[in-house]
């Protein structure tokens, strides 16, 4: 397979379609490391004797992880191909989970978390395969992306069940090594099947109508839009980490015990796979800022419902209705850099905004933590995440305005 760029024919075609197939199962497989660690928290919490806060760092710092890493391997990938960056992730993530599943102290289980399943581990299979998903796509690329993306949330309904099950039967530490064996294993299987490199994007006409669009987005410097999409990105996932973080050790809380809430996880972000489906032949229709917009109110709703209920079967239901409203805000992020942004700055640029959102993982998964400690409640939490969204669809908002100004102009 050829590690130079491929002819233009094979975008949109049957090859860049095994590719997304191929592309799914990797980020399936990546992002588990991202979900396992909010099944084990109870745990984690329990027999290290440490507070709720505490035990939410080893999440804290493989978002941050995750997010530093997106970025360097996204220009890892630019230059030697997205298959190494997989190389290096597939080592990662085994290691990492390997790692954490001996570790004696919540220290050194937090610093397998950050560096090796964050920096080096999971960041290689989400913004390069993004960027890389973005430009084997024409036509269908919002629905393309949307495909892509879904595999972060395979792993969130597929790996936290598997997980509480490994617990009860195994017990988390002997789970975690298991699961960095199949997935490190698999992912490295996996990447030598993405040696193709992307064709080579084409440029606009140096003064013509797209070129001045793309260097003006909104009508802004490309630095002050670029710097707000990152804005929105981190608002929009301090609000969505509460829900996916903690809701195990909400119902363990409130008496429902760990394993239903592994299940509203599981249930959650199978919805959110729905929803970036349906999100991106949206998002083909009516681009990726309306669909932000969209995604950001429902969000915000979501949120909103939690503050009143409490039952077991409503949680059941909000959970569901979550991940149904939420799931396809981050990839519009990747869809919004491509239409209104240059093209040949379309992976550093999606690097940096997706770091932005998995910073506001990190933030929003310790600040509900953190909030919880200080209230000995999650209600306080709740709102916290509804302010934050606030912001997210006041940026959105904002930006959609100014396209409208710039039409009229």
């Amino acid at each position: 397979m050829s590690t130079h760029p491929a002819h233009a024919d094979l975008i949109d075609s049957s090859y860049a379609a095994r590719r997304l197939f191929i592309t799914l199962l990797l980020m399936t497989l990546g992002g588990s490391s991202m979900y396992v660690v909010s099944v084990v928290l109870p745990e984690v919490q329990k027999e290290f004797g440490i507070s709720r806060a505490d035990a939410s760092l080893p999440y804290t710092l493989m978002m941050l992880g995750f997010g530093a890493g997106g970025l360097a391997m996204g220009k890892l990938a630019d230059k030697w191909g997205v298959h190494v960056a997989l190389w290096i992730g597939a080592v990662g993530v085994g290691s990492g989970f390997v790692l954490a599943g001996l570790s004696p102290n919540i220290w050194l289980f937090a610093l397998a978390h950050g560096v090796l399943m964050g920096v080096f581990g999971s960041s290689s299979t989400f913004a390069p395969l993004l960027a890389d998903t973005s430009m084997w796509w024409d036509k269908r690329r919002g629905i393309a992306v949307a495909v892509c993306a879904s595999g972060n949330y395979v792993a969130g309904s597929i790996w936290p069940a598997l997980a509480q099950q490994g617990v009860e039967a195994l017990g988390w530490r002997e789970t975690y090594v298991w699961i960095g064996v199949v997935c490190g294993v698999g992912m490295l299987a996996l990447s030598f099947l993405m040696r193709q490199r992307p064709p080579l994007m084409a440029t606009s006409a140096p003064g013509s109508v797209q070129q001045l669009a793309s260097e003006k987005p909104f009508g802004l410097s490309i630095n002050t839009a670029h710097a707000l999409l990152c804005i929105a990105g981190l608002a929009c996932c301090v609000a969505m980490a509460m829900p996916q973080v903690h809701i195990v050790a909400y119902c363990t809380d409130l008496g429902f015990g760990a394993a239903r809430g592994s299940e509203m996880l599981s249930l959650m972000l199978a919805c959110g796979i729905v929803s970036r489906l349906v999100s991106g032949v949206i998002c083909d229709r009516i681009g990726g800022l309306r669909t932000l917009v969209l995604g950001s109110v429902l969000q915000g709703v979501a949120l909103l419902m939690f503050l009143p209920f409490d039952g077991m079967v409503s949680l059941y239901v909000i959970s569901a209705l979550f991940g149904l409203f939420q799931g396809g805000i981050v990839p519009s992020y990747a869809i919004i850099v491509r239409e209104y942004f240059p093209a040949q700055k379309v992976g550093v640029l999606v690097g940096a905004v997706i770091m932005a959102t998995m910073i506001g993982m990190a933030l929003g998964g310790w600040m509900s933590g953190k909030v919880f400690d200080l209230t000995g409640s999650y209600h306080a939490a709740f709102i916290n995440g509804v302010l934050w969204n606030a912001l997210n669809l006041s940026i959105a908002v904002f930006l959609l305005w100014r396209t409208q100004i710039k039409k009229k102009a």
